[in-house]
């Protein structure tokens, strides 16, 4: 499993505009209707994918990346050690991933067709680890806790 995926995004860009499609930065969100490749057992199925969005007629293709930056790593740690349930692990696992500065861990790929955003993703391991201790810190920063006394109740 790659650790930086620098030089397949390198790989994604020539491919992209070997085949004369344009890239338009973005991000698709969740939130959108969508479709995510199944990639199996190929690590080369992303070429698949923009032959794919080729042949649909897509003019561009929608790219995004995610390169761990010292002020992300910095942004968790504080958060995992400012909640009310922190867990030493977690914060030792948050610093560990100073590892991977300045690597890419997250890409994405889509097209839309039909009202549909199509899309290709790709994350290293540590990625997401990284996510999911970003979710854990999220979910503890929303978590309130009520300490009103019965007696308050009356």
């Amino acid at each position: 499993m790659l650790d930086d995926l620098s030089a397949l995004k390198d790989d994604m860009t020539a491919f992209t505009e070997g085949h004369g499609m344009r890239r338009f930065r973005g991000y698709v969100p969740d939130e959108l209707n969508s479709v995510v490749w199944d990639s199996g057992e190929n690590p080369e199925s992303w070429k698949d994918f923009v032959e794919l969005a080729k042949a649909c007629g897509a003019p561009f293709l929608v790219m995004n990346d995610a390169t761990l930056e010292r002020a992300d790593i910095d942004y968790l740690i504080r958060r995992l050690e400012s909640a009310n349930y922190s867990n030493d692990e977690d914060v030792e696992e948050a610093r560990w991933l100073r590892t991977y500065l300045g690597k890419i861990g997250y890409i994405q790929l889509a097209f839309p067709h039909q009202g549909v955003m199509f899309l290709f993703e790709i994350s290293c391991e540590w990625h997401d680890r990284y996510q999911r201790l970003l979710d854990l810190a999220e979910d503890f920063g929303s978590i309130t806790i009520d300490e009103s006394d019965s007696d308050d109740e009356r």
